[in-house]
């Protein structure tokens, strides 16, 4: 393990040493000097740039070509000027066009940037990481996105008030926009001095062009911006947005006889209120009373097998809004200490019914308010802070006679996220730390006879199930983190890391669920490092990861490094967290092409390494990765990957039962498109893997169609199928006299899902959206086994196979007679399913003014359990076509206050 290890560093540390001489080449920065319109009216948004304040200023050109040949001249130039006064920023730009015929003015929903754009950037912190980003189209569509960690990411969710126009004529196209200067987050000086940068694309030659030139291998994004100067006196404007809602809501669904939570249609009325106050120019508070997030589009279907939370991203309004200040990814970066989609989960809460009782239980926890505290201070500070309280969920349950009684499923809840973080060094190098708590009133009384309270058979249900919550779940859960990162040498080296420590409290069943959850398994029979132990009532646990690199200079990136998260670490109240009691070490090594050829415009080489231990000292799995990349001078495009583990090894495959090994395995993918320029476009993929002598394969296929047959409508058609085959998946744990049988079978999983979405733009304030996915998914099950030496090499010495006469059949039950004397030594259930799931939603959403807004939502569901014995496509015609579905009628109006 340890001979391993230190080939790996050594591997990496060469690497390290052969890359630094390749250096960045030096840009001078450029610089534009605006002017005040002082006492000139103001321009007019109209796209034409005839008004007396912008002759104040002149224009600024000489863009440089970006992509495809960067550092040189574009095939059309562009020309922009900025003027402001103390409400509000003016731009205006003059993108000529030799063939003004060819201007693509594709319409899109908001944040499209389909066809001819132009865009401004302003980082107005000035600290070289963050921006703020507008974009307009030659259609006149507006994209606005919060830019982070110096251009890697860019949030889209960010939507601004803010106002533009555009117009055409035979020289080419001119665009006008005006940013309230409320929209934007700067510090108090006599004078400001922002970053900016100015991109277009030229959409028929794929062109990106730029006012400041950034090379090919620059570290990053926004550290390489030229600079805005002569914002003189500008004061800081102190938002207040306040934006109430109301919404009606009516479901339909086939009425259930006898169930009167089920009688065909249920009408609801909900009212609340979103605000936004500016403390400071800098901060602001986001406040939130009763939210609705009735437009949100409906998550995609999956099953996880394996037994692990699957991540959905978060799409609610509220929590997406400066969702990069509250981030704290560590470990493998899909950890996060905050994951909002914890807030307004579906309740926890177990109820005892029988097969004549009907209950009525919530979806999700009503959020009564949260509150949202953040922003980031001119000296380099970012400040956020979250508290939001989740409401008690009540379930209620009818028996066969009308008796009706309650049932607690989600405890009164309260979540706070506290964030920081501080730049210094030129804003090279930033410090930070988080925070999160979470407490839960565990002290309610679970169920009440509603019909006759005081009764005995009340009070006996009640100190029955009094403590069931408190049994399953945690009462206060607490983490801590503090990350760093340190960039030098013009930004093209880097170190960064971080670390966190989580406490969890509860009763001693809630701990010990904890211990015995398959984020821990404790109880794994053969890990000397762990143990349940059933009297403990808090668990302590921490994580973290160093690495280092090169980002930026020359063809070559690479970094390296390791994480960690301890057996006790416990993030799920409020983070996500998927395995705990590994340690990683990595490695990453990537070759870029930077100059494009008559073959292709950019292309790019990564080899990437990583190898996991457990606590115990366990060498559990290593596994290499060659992955290349190809965008054509046509701009059709391939991506291919190879990998090979030779190593593999699970503490989980077996939900508590001993560490499992695997078949060495092989994985490939392919997938490559055509140019997504065209009114018709493809992509086209294959991902699979293949165990030694076939004892597990994984195949999918992927189609991406696209097409566009008018500027204002888009259709999308994205099937996808996968094939699944394991010789060895889990199916039960069943004791055998003192001995636990670990059984596994032979599993078949096939999955249909197919995506389809419908934009039509009537024009950039209104639009009609249609997203729909049916989704099936068939497992079926052969050749039960039973685990004997769980390490051995081969299969055959890992199982033993049940013969014919040891296995039988009962109702949907497995019974084994594994001595064959003649009586039942075990059972299990058939693990055969068949899920089929149709979802969709029609949205109409017209902006009637800038930031208030209509939605009209249709959705629809349809969830079952076909016969794993049909085929795909017969589930399809039964269980998606054959059934009725439910439906959502959502009418949601804003109107947005400006105060």
């Amino acid at each position: 393990m340890l001979r391993n290890t230190l080939i790996h560093c050594f591997f990496f540390l060469s690497i390290c040493g052969f890359s630094q001489s390749n250096d960045t080449i030096k840009v001078v920065k450029r610089i534009y000097q605006t002017n005040s319109i002082q006492d000139q009216d103001a321009p007019t948004i109209d796209g034409v740039l005839d008004e007396a304040a912008w002759d104040l200023v002149p224009w600024t050109a000489d863009f440089i070509e970006k992509e495809p040949d960067e550092n040189t001249p574009p095939s059309q130039q562009t020309k922009f000027k900025i003027v402001y006064d103390q409400k509000h920023l003016y731009v205006g730009f003059r993108c000529l066009d030799t063939e003004a015929d060819k201007i693509e003015k594709r319409l899109s929903r908001r944040d499209g940037f389909q066809g001819d754009w132009v865009e401004i950037n302003l980082d107005t912190y000035h600290d070289k990481r963050t921006g703020f980003s507008f974009t307009i189209t030659a259609a006149g569509v507006k994209g606005d996105e919060f830019i982070s960690r110096n251009g890697n990411n860019w949030d889209g969710s960010w939507n601004p008030i803010w106002y533009t126009a555009t117009t055409i004529d035979d020289e080419g196209w001119w665009a006008e926009i005006k940013i309230p200067l409320s929209q934007l987050k700067f510090g108090k000086s006599k004078e400001q001095i922002w970053g900016l940068q100015v991109t277009r694309r030229l959409f028929r030659k794929e062109e990106r062009s730029v006012w400041q030139r950034i090379p090919q291998d620059a570290p990053g994004w926004v550290s390489e911006f030229g600079e805005l100067h002569g914002l003189l006196n500008i004061e800081p404007q102190k938002q207040l947005e306040i934006q109430p809602f109301g919404v009606t809501q009516l479901d339909t669904y086939e009425a259930e006889d006898g169930n009167s939570f089920r009688d065909g249609e249920d009408f609801k009325l909900n009212a609340g209120i979103d605000a936004k106050i500016g403390i400071t120019n800098d901060l602001t508070l986001d406040l939130t009373v009763n939210p609705d997030f009735g437009q949100v589009e409906a998550d995609p279907a999956a099953i996880a097998l394996d037994g692990f939370q699957i991540f959905f991203e978060e799409q609610r309004p509220f929590f997406v809004e400066n969702k990069n200040i509250f981030d704290y990814r560590f470990a493998n970066n899909a950890d996060n200490l905050f994951y909002s989609r914890r807030i307004g989960r579906s309740p926890q809460g177990n109820i005892s019914t029988t097969d004549d009782d009907f209950a009525d239980v919530p979806k999700n926890s009503t959020i009564l308010g949260a509150a949202k505290f953040s922003g980031k201070t001119k000296d380099g500070w970012s400040i956020g802070v979250l508290e939001s309280v989740t409401s008690r969920e009540i379930a209620t349950v009818e028996d066969v006679l009308g008796n009706r009684r309650e049932a607690v499923v989600e405890p009164l809840t309260n979540y706070f996220v506290g964030r920081l973080q501080k730049d210094f060094n030129e804003r090279n190098t930033y410090v930070g730390g988080i925070f999160t708590g979470v407490h839960r009133d565990l002290g309610d009384q679970l169920l009440i006879d509603l019909d006759n309270p005081a009764s005995d058979e009340s009070m006996e249900l009640v100190g029955l199930r009094e403590n069931a919550l408190e049994s399953s779940l945690r009462q206060s859960a607490y983490t801590g983190g503090f990350d760093f990162r340190h960039n030098w040498k013009d930004r093209k080296y880097f170190i960064e890391g971080n670390i966190v420590a989580s406490h969890v409290t509860g009763s001693k069943e809630a701990i010990t669920e904890t211990q015995t959850s398959i984020t821990h398994l404790f109880q794994r029979s053969d890990a000397s490092h762990v143990e349940v132990d059933s009297s403990r009532t808090s668990l302590t646990g921490t994580g973290g990861k160093l690495t280092a690199g090169k980002s930026g200079g020359g063809n070559w990136r690479y970094d390296g490094g390791f994480y960690w998260r301890s057996p006790e670490l416990e993030l799920n109240d409020i983070g996500f967290l998927r395995q705990a009691d590994e340690i990683q070490q990595f490695s990453n090594l990537r070759y870029l092409f930077l100059k494009p050829t008559k073959l292709y415009r950019r292309a790019e080489v990564a080899f990437n390494q990583f190898a996991t231990f457990d606590f115990e000292g366990n060498y559990n799995r290593i596994q290499y990765r060659l992955f290349g990349f190809i965008n054509y001078k046509n701009n059709w495009w391939t991506e291919v990957g190879l990998g090979h583990k030779p190593r593999i090894y699970g503490n989980t495959v077996l939900r508590g039962g001993p560490r499992w090994r695997f078949s060495d395995d092989n994985y490939a993918f392919l997938f490559f498109g055509s140019d997504r320029r065209k009114k018709f476009h493809f992509t086209v993929g294959y991902d699979g893997s293949r165990a030694a002598h076939n004892d597990y394969t994984y195949d999918r296929f992927v189609v991406r169609l696209n097409y566009q047959p008018l500027d204002a409508l888009s259709v999308s058609f994205n099937p996808e199928f996968q094939i699944n085959k394991d010789k060895t998946q889990y199916v039960a744990t069943e004791d055998f006299g003192e001995t636990p049988r670990y059984i596994t079978g032979n599993i078949e999983q096939n999955t249909l899902s197919a995506s389809i979405r419908i934009n039509y733009t009537i024009n950039p304030n209104l639009t009609i959206q249609y997203y729909g996915q049916p989704f099936i998914s068939r497992g079926r099950y052969s050749n039960f086994n039973y685990v004997n030496n769980p390490l051995a090499k081969k299969l055959s010495d890992r199982i033993t196979l049940y013969s014919p006469d040891q296995v039988s059949t009962r109702d949907d039950d497995y019974s084994i007679d594994e001595n064959r004397d003649g009586l039942e030594d075990y059972d299990f259930d058939n693990p055969d399913f068949a899920f089929v799931q149709f979802r969709s939603n029609l949205v109409l959403r017209w902006e009637y003014i800038p930031g208030s807004e209509i939605f009209l939502v249709w959705s629809q569901g349809i969830n079952g359990d076909g016969d794993a014995g049909n085929k795909l496509f017969k589930s399809l015609d039964n269980q998606i076509l054959g059934q009725k579905p439910e439906n959502t009628f959502v009418l949601k109006v804003t109107y947005r206050f400006i105060l």
